[in-house]
């Protein structure tokens, strides 16, 4: 697989790791704050070539229900974009609980605002490292084949 960005999509901020597939372990590198999307899409394709990125892996916000929400949907379209402009592998990635987990992983360590700034970057980390752990590129999607579970 070799390496991948992870990245952690939201309305005002985008977190963003790079992993290799190798080890199996992804660390947070920035987050994304206040672009537009094309910008953003500009600063991850930097990125990509920077570290010599395979693919680029999205956490895909679904509900618990297995549904997608406004979120969702938002997400795939900008993975999609991201997909056109660059011509990266970009995957959709199931991140449900990954902010939580990042949140959870910097309780106690900084003050909410610091943290809330760098959990983006956590989350896109575990992103990346489920995908690893879980043979991502057998198991995801490109965003314009994704669908999720449940219509």
């Amino acid at each position: 697989m070799g390496r991948w960005l992870g990245i952690d999509y939201g309305h005002k901020r985008i977190g963003v790791a790079a992993g290799r597939s190798e080890d199996g372990i992804a660390s947070p590198l920035t987050v994304l704050e206040g672009l537009s999307l094309a910008a953003a899409i500009e600063k991850i394709r930097l990125l990509a070539q920077e570290y010599q990125a395979a693919g680029v892996v999205v956490g895909w916000a679904l509900n618990m229900d297995d549904t997608e929400g406004p979120q969702g949907l938002l997400t795939r379209q900008a993975a999609a974009a991201l997909a056109a402009a660059t011509g990266l592998d970009v995957r959709m990635w199931d991140e449900r609980l990954s902010s939580f987990s990042a949140d959870k992983a910097l309780a106690g360590q900084m003050t909410r605002k610091k943290r809330r700034g760098r959990q983006d970057a956590l989350a896109a980390a575990k992103i990346l490292e489920d995908f690893f752990a879980s043979d991502g590129p057998s198991h995801s999607l490109p965003p314009d084949r994704a669908q999720a579970p449940k219509q």
